[in-house]
């Protein structure tokens, strides 16, 4: 596939940018720091910013798909769905927060409980606004992952669980997933969609 990743070189966007180009897939790598992106194989890199209507559609445009993987508390929400629309591609893969997510047999988000961190509820906000605002698209084939709480640095197993809605946890230890199985769960969608216009969640 053609792909169009923006934010490439963040914390999600390298691990992904690696895992497109090892299975050959070719990537227009965005960012506004693109000195950080990965050299790779088949990895094109491209100066470009979430929140510019004028550019950006044409930077993205011809790809099979689109992927954000994006601070929102950084990003005019609006103007990136716009941009994606303008574009004329009509897959939308939304690298999203875990705060939207539901406590496991409950209706009730993982933002509004009592123990979520309070340094984390700026962002969360900011992410639960943009699902709202995705939801809403008909144009889009949109996905939204939503990551666990414990995501970083760790071992590419190849070895999880999708879930939907619900956190999910596990017995012998918290909600987590590595970067590099992360970026496996996002590219195994694409490569074989199953969560069109679906929210989705992965872990151990």
């Amino acid at each position: 596939m053609k792909v169009a990743l923006v934010g490439a070189s963040g914390a999600v966007g390298k691990p992904l940018t690696r895992e497109l180009s090892s299975r050959g897939h070719l990537v227009t790598a965005i960012s506004t720091h693109p000195e950080d992106i990965l050299d790779l194989p088949g990895v094109t890199a491209l100066a470009g910013d979430a929140n510019d209507r004028e550019t950006l559609p044409q930077q993205i445009s011809g790809h099979d798909v689109v992927i954000s993987s994006i601070q929102f508390l950084k990003t005019d929400h609006a103007a990136l769905i716009d941009s994606v629309k303008a574009s004329g591609v009509p897959r939308y893969f939304v690298n999203g927060g875990c705060g939207t997510l539901l406590v496991p047999g409950t209706t009730t988000r993982l933002m509004d409980t009592p123990d979520f961190p309070a340094p984390a509820a700026g962002p969360a906000i900011a992410a639960a606004h943009f699902f709202e605002l995705i939801q809403q698209e008909a144009e889009l084939d949109w996905t939204f992952l939503c990551p666990p709480p414990g995501i970083g640095p760790g071992e590419r197993t190849g070895v999880f669980r999708v879930g939907r809605d619900e956190l999910l946890t596990r017995s012998d230890g918290p909600p987590a997933i590595s970067l590099d199985d992360y970026a496996i769960a996002i590219v195994d969608e694409l490569e074989n969609p199953s969560l069109v216009r679906q929210r989705f969640t992965v872990g151990y």
